[in-house]
């Protein structure tokens, strides 16, 4: 079956990904390669800050003219950093594709981060860093990272910290885009209602002539890890937990059996194991998941919830026991048909999703400079053996590796 999306790569490096639909609303996004574990241990939080900036003014336009470009046009316009990637992306009418090109342009390659600019943006994101440390069931998923990554910087907090942040300057900020904003390490992803050959002219225009930059992003592999356990006082009344490991990295073939265990452990089904065993069963767990978060040399694991102080060793207790089940016991034909069935029809549905699409494909090209089908994915996800998941769920469940992070008020 031929692919239903249409590549092209422009001489400077920039990739272009696109799947046609029919629809109201097209998406577009441009995913760099460029995310918190690419700073300097002096420049923490400083992806995450450009992402803000370059909406802040261009040498064309002042911030207001930035947003006012496509909003003024009922598009809804965002962005967002992760430890690896930085991207920016929109939804809007189809009849506005050269408009909405034409800006993530310029504000990718013409932005002045302008001194006032910097000065405000600064105290905007210490507020988000200060609502972030309000919600302990967010704020947790850093800890953990922080526990298990340590000083490597893929254990430091996206948001950095007020300390750093402070100490930002101009002459640092474009010094992280000189290193890091490529094209060849620049991916333009789009889902809509535009034929490829008109799309490849109006990105052409826009991006085609910019210069070439090339470069590979300076990574470097976190150490060997060893299991830790640890609990901080938190003033709330709920307690929150993280247990979890580091796992497969996007390259590794196991990442597939990992994303079906995870998704049956924790995934977004109400009859996921996990609910059905903690919150159903005992009515001990109201949030409660797991995530799988492959890297680009790495991974990470983690099972969270949330739950009175007084349930803690019960949860985990309770948590511990399921892992074992899927470490020691095959399943029966029957039921891992049914969740492989589940994972095939959510991957199905997330496709239909059509923004969530566009950064996927985006993330993908970036990765491996191709998209799978949907077909190809659920042909992996049929390929998975019950021996499979036992041997995964032996490697990354091994109880002398699993690491725990609780965030508790000490009181039982």
């Amino acid at each position: 079956m031929s692919s239903p999306y249409q590549a092209y790569q422009f001489p400077n490096g920039i990739r272009l990904v696109h799947r046609q639909t029919r629809g109201p609303v097209a998406h577009l996004g441009v995913v760099v390669n460029a995310g918190s574990r690419d700073e300097k241990p002096e420049e923490q939080g400083m992806a995450h800050f450009i992402e803000h900036l370059i909406f802040k003014g261009t040498s064309h336009r002042t911030a207001r003219q930035v947003l006012d470009r496509i909003e003024n046009v009922g598009a809804d316009l965002n962005a967002f950093t992760t430890k690896e990637e930085t991207t920016v992306y929109a939804s809007f009418l189809p009849e506005y594709y050269s408009r909405s090109l034409e800006l993530f342009s310029d504000i990718l390659f013409n932005s002045t981060f302008p001194e006032e600019e910097i000065k405000k943006e600064r105290d905007v994101v210490i507020d988000e860093i200060n609502s972030y440390k309000d919600s302990p069931m967010d704020w947790i998923h850093d800890e953990f990272d922080s526990l298990i990554f340590g000083d490597h910087p893929l254990g430091k907090n996206i948001l950095g910290t007020p300390s750093h942040l402070k100490k930002f300057t101009r002459e640092q900020i474009l010094g992280f885009t000189k290193r890091h904003y490529f094209t060849n390490q620049l991916v333009i992803s789009t889902v809509g209602d535009i034929n490829f050959s008109k799309l490849l002219m109006l990105t052409g225009r826009y991006f085609g002539n910019q210069l070439a930059g090339e470069g590979q992003p300076a990574r470097y592999s976190p150490p060997e890890f060893e299991k830790m356990d640890a609990s901080r006082k938190f003033s709330k009344h709920q307690s929150h937990i993280i247990i979890g490991n580091r796992a497969y990295n996007y390259h590794d073939n196991k990442r597939y059996t990992l994303a079906l265990i995870t998704n049956m452990l924790g995934g977004p089904a109400m009859n996921s194991v996990l609910n059905l065993e903690l919150r159903e069963k005992h009515g001990i767990a109201y949030n409660l998941e797991s995530n799988y978060q492959p890297l680009s040399d790495t991974g990470i694991f983690t099972i969270y919830l949330g739950t009175d102080t007084r349930m803690v060793d019960k949860a985990i207790s309770l948590v511990m026991k399921e892992l074992r089940k899927i470490r020691e016991e095959k399943m029966g034909n029957g039921r891992f048909k049914i969740r492989k069935e589940q994972l095939k029809g959510q991957i199905a549905i997330s496709v239909e999703a059509h923004q969530n699409e566009m950064l996927s494909a985006g993330k993908s090209m970036l990765i491996f400079n191709k998209v799978d089908t949907v077909e190809e994915v659920i042909a992996r996800v049929e390929a998975i053996t019950p021996s499979d998941v036992m041997e995964v769920a032996n490697e990354v469940f091994d109880p002398s590796a699993l690491s725990s992070l609780i965030f508790t008020n000490g009181k039982k």
